[in-house]
């Protein structure tokens, strides 16, 4: 569950990180109104779950209230790689003495937290990752230990940080940690550190909570209007669908389209125990997005019923404006009523995975030939 800034950064007030006080705003009459009561230049921050919003141009200031009204309506109207821009962060504007970058994540190849801090902080910490890595410090967490303020002073120290400021970020480290801890995050950032004349104060909030553990934090979830996706989905370059029942599955039959030279547009797992209308969720989403070619699906029903899915995409087919060709391998329970009714509405089926993925590529190139001889 990712959250919003303004989120956030309430935890991290919570937690004891000190932060600006906003107001939320959903209208340019509210955000003139806000402007109003803060008597002094303000910043707009777009709210959105993207990053690269400052690049984007979703951070712009405003000296008075009708430029903030102005700022607002056209931060509004804003779209940000593809996320709609519906509310904005008013905060004051502060002058900013000096960038810090702090990040607490999941550092899945060695099987630890990772502790990532550097002196130099703001919007260009991707570059500075690939020009001068060495400028970033890495400190790994021992899970099953306590970390104590002591090594977060530590990591600040070789950051570099005059002497006055080493006890201060060595304490938002440790709380930040703290944070990533009890909130089971995934990700837990602060970029920009902001030295400021009030002190140092988290100028932006990053937090994502690992969704296996949001049962953990179901207040959390009520706060933020949060429902966990039916269903994974990610866009790859490629013109062959890829659609499973668990992310093994998935990933199994993406590789079965590589191996026999497809390549795949999607990775789309609808889990275990998908429901008709959550399977025509899913084809909605890989039938609508263009590159997409052929769909292969790869269904082993278990929990997931065959005729379920098989109603799930009759239904989907049946309603799209766009017609995609498809390849099913659908086998398990109630696979003779789900087959029975994909043959009846003559979808192809297989029940070999790898003659179905097969089938899918061979079908993808025929349609490319056809589409190149016209």
């Amino acid at each position: 569950m990712k959250f919003f800034e303004h989120s956030a950064k309430r935890i991290f007030r919570k937690e004891g990180i000190k932060t600006l006080q906003g107001v939320v705003v959903y209208s340019p009459e509210e955000a003139m109104q806000a402007s109003s009561e803060f008597g002094k230049p303000i910043v707009l921050k777009s709210q959105v779950l993207t990053g690269g919003r400052g690049k984007a141009g979703g951070i712009k200031f405003a000296e008075n209230p009708g430029e903030a009204f102005e700022v607002a309506e056209t931060l509004l109207n804003l779209e940000i790689k593809g996320e709609k821009v519906k509310h904005l962060l008013i905060e004051e504007k502060v002058d900013i003495q000096r960038e810090f970058f702090i990040s607490v994540s999941n550092d899945r190849a060695n099987k630890r937290p990772i502790i990532m801090a550097s002196a130099e902080g703001g919007m260009e910490i991707e570059e500075l990752a690939k020009t001068s890595p060495e400028k970033i410090i890495r400190y790994h967490v021992n899970p099953l230990k306590e970390f104590f303020p002591y090594e977060a002073r530590e990591i600040a120290r070789k950051m570099g940080v005059g002497s006055d400021l080493i006890s201060p970020i060595g304490d938002i480290i440790w709380k930040l940690y703290n944070i990533y801890d009890k909130y089971d995050c995934e990700v837990a950032e602060i970029n920009p550190l902001a030295l400021t004349d009030q002190g140092l104060i988290a100028a932006d909030a990053k937090l994502e909570i690992e969704n296996d553990a949001l049962f953990r934090h179901k207040d959390e979830m009520e706060r933020n209007n949060f429902k966990k996706k039916d269903f994974a989905f990610v866009k790859l370059p490629g013109d062959i669908a890829v659609i499973g029942n668990g992310a093994g599955l998935t990933l199994t039959g993406m590789d079965m389209i590589t191996l026999y030279g497809g390549k795949p547009a999607t990775f789309l797992d609808i889990g275990g125990g998908a429901s008709e209308e959550s399977i025509k969720m899913a084809l909605d989403l890989v039938l609508n997005y263009s590159p997409v070619k052929v769909v292969f699906m790869n269904v082993l029903g278990g929990i997931t019923r065959a005729d379920d899915v098989a109603k799930g995409v009759i239904a989907a087919l049946e309603s799209s404006k766009r017609k995609v060709h498809m390849v099913i391998r659908l086998t398990g329970t109630n696979e003779e009523e789900g087959q029975r009714l994909l043959e009846e509405a003559g979808i192809p089926f297989e029940i070999s995975m790898e003659e179905a993925a097969k089938k899918a590529v061979e079908l993808c190139e025929e349609l490319k030939a056809q589409e190149a001889s016209k």
